[in-house]
């Protein structure tokens, strides 16, 4: 069952226990893993080389010495960090104020992090933040421990929504700059912001180079929140919508059945190249909606992540 609903209506402090608590024992057993259940880690210590596999290594990990030498195309491998810093990026645009079901998409960003957060707690990890703001992009240095996870969680959730909002663009650019060193980075957001005029390609977004850019350097998991009502249109007559970023309203006469499927046409279009921009970017890919149990769509993520993983550094066999 989904319990999300019961978080929004709690106080601060009793949010941030419940949310605690819900994560916590749902995620049970993988809580006592490493960073490597979130994404497939490739971590950062060089650890030898193996050889390449076509269409699953990426070129720029290729070992060119080792390549040249047995004249056979081998790649870098590497362990992971001991300790680990996460960075979180999480989107404060106004479209995030929107929600029909469970929660609005600015808590399940919340709750997003959280899980993130705790997936990471322990053996010296640290957690940072940036959450953009229209002042700019606001920071939390990176820190380790439960408390500074719940104050990090607290903050945002304390953060007045008039001053939320900014580029993801500029966002993702901010953070590249302020990351040097390798580690994870997960970019939580709707991702409609930069799409082009109709929202429908085929211009790549305005965040897509920033994101590639940032998965050259760090391992990238990006999170996308979303509401079932984005997707499709429900039959209640003449319905009033409200652009929540520019304010423009327009009538829909929700009750013509051609254009409830036009809508979810062009809707099922946008969340592809969405999908599309982020594969591109070489990001791995996590989508969350409030009407869905959100907690178990992180759990099968992290099970699909952790069986690839897994096949990536099961020993190969040299063929005689």
């Amino acid at each position: 069952m989904n319990e999300g609903g019961f978080l929004a209506e709690l106080a601060p402090e009793r949010r941030l226990r419940r949310l605690e608590l819900l994560i916590t024992r749902r995620l049970d057993g993988l809580l006592h893993g490493s960073y490597l259940g979130l994404l497939p880690g490739i971590g950062s210590e060089p650890a030898g080389s193996r050889e390449y596999r076509a269409g699953e290594d990426e070129v720029r990990r290729m070992d060119w010495a080792v390549t040249a030498r047995t004249t056979v195309p081998h790649v870098r491998t590497v362990d992971a960090d001991r300790e680990l810093t996460t960075q979180v990026l999480v989107d404060g645009s106004a479209s995030m104020d929107f929600g029909t079901a469970e929660l609005e998409k600015r808590e399940l960003a919340l709750a997003a992090v959280a899980a993130v957060g705790f997936l990471t707690l322990g053996n010296g990890n640290r957690l940072g933040a940036h959450l953009l703001t229209a002042e700019g992009v606001r920071r939390f240095p990176a820190r380790g421990g439960r408390s500074a996870l719940l104050a990090l969680l607290r903050a945002m959730m304390l953060t007045p929504r008039d001053q939320q909002g900014g580029g993801l663009a500029a966002g993702i650019e901010a953070l590249h700059r302020q990351s040097p060193r390798s580690g994870l980075v997960v970019v939580v957001s709707d991702f409609l912001d930069g799409l082009d005029e109709d929202g429908l390609g085929p211009a790549a977004p305005a965040w897509e180079e920033p994101l590639r850019r940032l998965a050259a350097r760090h391992q990238v998991l990006a999170v996308q929140v979303g509401d079932p009502r984005e997707q499709e249109l429900p039959d209640v007559g003449l319905l009033t919508l409200v652009d929540p970023e520019t304010g423009r309203r327009r009538d829909v006469p929700t009750a013509s059945k051609r254009l409830r499927a036009k809508y979810a046409a062009a809707a099922a279009q946008q969340q592809a190249t969405i999908a599309e921009s982020v594969k591109r970017a070489g990001a791995a890919h996590l989508p969350l909606r409030t009407d869905r149990d959100w907690v178990a769509d992180i759990v099968r993520h992290v099970h699909a992540r952790r069986r690839l993983s897994r096949a990536a550094i099961k020993p190969q066999r040299t063929p005689r």
